[in-house]
Formats: C-alpha cells, structure tokens, sequence
C-alpha cells in the first residue's frame, strides 16, 4: 500500500464489509492535482487519473472498477445492480447488495457519507455538499437502502469544517425554510455572512430520519492541506474518494 494514500479511520463494520477514504498522497498528478487525483472532471491528464484509479483497485484489492458517477450537487441515487446504462450515471448517491462491487463518490470539501446495514447485505455513498442535502441526497438514500433506518450504520468522512465554510443567506435559508431547528448549525461571522456546520447539518437529517450509529465527521478538508483537496482552499485542484464494498467473507 502506498504511504498515507488511505485516511485511518475506526468504523465498526459488519463482517464482509469494507471502506476506504483517499488522501490526496500517493498518485501520479502533478500540481495541481498533486498527487492522487481521482477525477476526470477537474482538468487533470486522463492518462494520470486512470494510473491513480488503477492503482486504488490495487491498494483496496478491488475485483471490479467503483462505481464512479457523474456528480451534479442533487438528490438521485443511482442502483448499481440495476441494468447498465450508456455512459457514467448522474447522480450524487449510490447504493448496492452485489459482492465485489464498490459504492463510491468523489469530494474536495463536500460531505461524504458512507451507509452499511447492520447485516451487511446493503451498502450505500453519498456525495453530500450544501446543494444535496438541502434537497434531501441523505433522506432518499436511506429510501434506496430499503431497511428501518435503525438498522443502518453511516460514516461522515473528510469536509469542509464550519470555521471555513461561510455562506450567504440563500444557503441558510434552504436548510432554515425546511427546519428552523437547523438554525443552530449556522453563526454569524463579521461580513454580515454565515458559517455553516455541515457535518452537524448531516448529523441532524441523519438523526431525524431514525439513523443514530453515526461515526466519523472529525476531519477538515480546508484546514489540512498536506492530506486532502479544498475546493475552497485551492480553487483548482483535485478530488479524494470515499469507497464502500461488500467482499462476501
């Protein structure tokens, strides 16, 4: 395994139930994808991007390539046990039963939140920035899994954390209009702004819809530079991966 390439991190998974974060150490791209760029999307050679996603199937002994998706900041979940379709499906959420096939989605300061139920027959990801949680990519993700919500367990990995995150009104007013208890998340800042807790945003939804064996949601992506891509931070730059499979042992 290369160096640093994969985020250590506990998540008390079910027996045949595996998951992974990438850092943005131990690819090939150069500045400023450095290194381990994943994405097709941000301007980086293609050539570099396919050695990095080759060289992730290596690392997480993956039988299959992921699940990549076409990410439009929405609430669709795509079922990748469902017939193929013709080109990357678009969508910000992703869920499957197949053994050896990995739910994945990309980020560099949105939220990713990784779902498994409790048997380990059902796993799911979800690519949640401001624009997808607002408009529900957590709620129909739950749905798409097809089990109570207490028998979910879900994982908020990597974000842009509430000291960076500052937002205008239109933003809080998407997550106020729906929840005025959401109202808490947000603390106005000096520029007559806001910012914004995503995580605890997330955490919230989750907590609502009945999900409550939440893990992880303690790193920053804009605060640390040397290990993840910001968007924010960077402008341009590349994307991480949050990755979870069923490997049937």
């Amino acid at each position: 395994m290369t160096s640093g390439a994969l985020l250590d991190f506990a998540w008390p998974l079910p027996r045949g139930v595996r998951a992974a974060f990438t850092t943005r150490l131990g690819g090939v791209s150069v500045a400023p994808w450095d290194t381990f760029n994943l994405a097709l999307h941000v301007g980086d050679a293609a050539g570099s991007v396919a050695d990095n996603r080759a060289r992730l199937r290596q690392m997480l002994d993956l039988r299959a390539e992921p699940g990549w998706l076409s990410q439009v900041h929405g609430n669709g979940v795509h079922d990748l046990d469902a017939q193929p379709s013709s080109g990357i499906p678009e969508a910000d959420a992703t869920v499957s039963r197949r053994t050896g096939q990995a739910c994945v989605i990309m980020v560099a300061d949105c939220l990713p939140v990784l779902f498994a139920t409790r048997d380990g027959t059902r796993i799911g990801a979800a690519h949640a920035g401001w624009r997808g949680l607002a408009a529900g990519v957590l709620e129909n993700t739950v749905t798409a899994l097809g089990v109570a919500p207490a028998e979910l367990t879900a994982w908020l990995g990597p974000a842009i954390y509430q000291a960076n995150f500052e937002v205008g009104d239109d933003v809080r007013e998407a997550f106020v209009g729906q929840d005025a208890g959401s109202g808490r998340h947000f603390s106005p800042n000096s520029r007559g702004r806001w910012q914004a807790d995503l995580v605890a945003l997330a955490r919230r939804r989750l907590s609502a819809l009945g999900v409550s064996d939440l893990h992880g949601g303690q790193w920053c992506t804009h605060a640390d530079a040397a290990r993840f891509y910001s968007h924010r931070r960077d402008g341009r730059g590349g994307r991480m991966a949050a990755l979870i499979w069923r490997t049937g042992g």
